[in-house]
């Protein structure tokens, strides 16, 4: 609302109530949701972490325009339609490893609230009635386009606003429509019918967090007409209706341009993860600060799946050694640089998610924390340092606890690395035998003395995201980015 950061004091102390607005479930949601869902995921979980006691309200909008086209193309009901992608939903937001909300409210349950705003926004004088259908009045607003920063000249009709000749403003929009037939419709004072697109969000929100909550969040392609409607309704329901934080996320593009349904121009989650792992989705997704675009592309998710790997793998690795071992006893003289590594990954991790959740300047901070743990894990040096296990079990320990903020630790990690090894095989078109095959007529090649051959053997396989690596105990192969994307990037840059 200020366009600027503020100090978050909640209204209650320890308790914290958000609401964030959800889908209309009428097909399979697109990596634009899951940026939404990934970015207020994140805030719920820190909240979480600060031991605030919080109440997180995400709705499914089943009651649609939309969800009514498409059951009708697809001659379904439409309460079954979107009962069908409210749950396809669910199963995309547990691969992306989004933490259920404590309430998922939807329209189509919450009928009586709605129709009790309404009546409530007419006695107060804000909302008119004509043939059935309901408007409010955006001149009974004084402050409507506080928000948006839009004036009363931008919300010409037919520009996000529905065109109606029997509207007084052509900026007022429907709190509840008329029946039209065939469509799903309820009973109410003014006829059988059902809600505009706003009223919802005000009634189910005041249902679960009362009328004045701490952050109500979405995309920015909500904050008009949304959210400036949403705050409209509110306050003519409820003078004391009041949002402490308005929170939105950052378009992800397609070329520089709005990735949308509307536009075409969308990958669905189901589609990316068929290629990219669900938590390298997401670490793409939070490689940037929630509030700028992020533009989609493949070798930025082939980097994401290059960086969770190469942190899966290290504290795999980890987590091997010392259970290998007689258990630390976590107390005991670290040394310094273990130390101060530690505390210099537990401050920035404090300082920047603090700090308008700063997710790139965390992720960014791990590197030196894992670096160190190969170091003692892989290096001659680093074998022979003092309290080596100590060392290794309070930097994973540290590690692993800024990825259970992050949303980013997995169950297993060795489980990860061989769907993350699966995944670039599927992308390389090549299965492990072929891999491996090759390896070994690399092996032969090596040795015969046939470099050339070998080093063939090894390009091809980088070009196409299989990177070798050779040690004393033999070759092995982990994903990477495709060498021909690291070339285009490398000019590009």
């Amino acid at each position: 609302m200020v366009k600027k950061k503020e100090l978050f004091r909640p209204k209650l102390e320890g308790r914290v109530g958000m609401y964030v607005c959800g889908v209309t479930p009428y097909d399979l949601s697109h990596i634009g949701h899951a940026r939404v869902y990934v970015t207020f995921d994140v805030l719920y979980r820190y909240l979480n972490y600060l031991e605030y006691e919080v109440c997180y309200v995400r709705n499914f909008t089943d009651v649609d325009d939309k969800i009514i086209t498409r059951a009708t193309d697809l001659g379904e009901d439409p309460i079954t339609l979107s009962r069908r992608y409210c749950e396809e939903f669910k199963v995309d937001m547990v691969q992306l490893n989004c933490l259920p909300p404590s309430v998922e409210p939807r329209v189509s349950e919450h009928m009586p609230q709605i129709i009790d705003m309404i009546k409530q926004i007419l006695d107060n004088g804000c909302a008119y009635q004509i043939d059935g259908d309901v408007y409010f009045s955006v001149d009974k607003f004084p402050d409507y386009g506080r928000l948006s920063g839009r004036s009363p000249e931008d919300n010409r009709a037919g520009e996000r606003v529905a065109v109606d000749p029997r509207k007084k403003n052509p900026a007022d929009f429907a709190l509840w429509k008329s029946a039209k037939k065939g469509e799903p419709s309820w009973e109410s004072p003014w006829g059988p019918g059902r809600p505009g697109w706003h009223i919802e969000c005000s009634a189910m929100s005041a249902v679960y967090l009362g009328h004045s909550f701490d952050i109500h969040g979405g995309g920015m392609d909500l904050i008009f007409p949304h959210h400036e409607n949403e705050i409209a309704q509110s306050c003519a329901a409820c003078n004391r209706s009041d949002v402490g934080y308005w929170v939105h996320n950052g378009f992800v593009t397609v070329d520089m341009e709005k990735m949308s349904k509307s536009l075409g121009n969308f990958f669905t989650i189901r589609q990316v993860i068929e290629l990219y792992h669900p938590l390298a989705l997401r670490l793409f997704l939070i490689g940037t600060h929630y509030r700028s675009p992020i533009n989609y592309s493949d070798v930025l998710l082939e980097s994401a799946s290059e960086r969770i790997f190469y942190i899966y793998q290290t504290l795999d690795d980890c987590e091997r050694v010392l259970s290998q071992s007689i258990s630390p006893v976590i107390g005991d003289p670290i040394p310094l640089d273990i130390l101060n590594s530690i505390s210099k990954l537990e401050n920035k991790f404090q300082v920047f998610m603090s700090d308008d959740l700063h997710t790139p300047v965390v992720l960014a901070a791990m590197s030196d924390p894992l670096k160190t743990i190969n170091d003692l894990l892989h290096t001659r040096k680093g074998k022979k340092q003092a309290h080596r296990m100590d060392s290794l079990a309070a930097l994973e320990k540290t590690v692993r606890n800024v990825l259970i903020v992050l949303g980013l630790l997995p169950t297993s990690y060795s489980k990860v690395l061989h769907q993350l090894r699966e995944k670039a095989l599927k992308r390389a078109k090549l299965t492990e035998d072929q891999v491996l095959q090759r390896i070994e007529e690399r092996n032969s090649a090596r040795k015969a003395k046939e470099y050339e051959k070998s080093d063939v053997i090894r390009r091809d396989l980088a070009s196409v995201g299989i990177a070798l690596m050779d040690s004393p105990d033999g070759t092995t192969w982990r994903p990477a980015i495709p060498l021909s994307m690291q070339e285009h990037q490398f000019a590009v840059s």
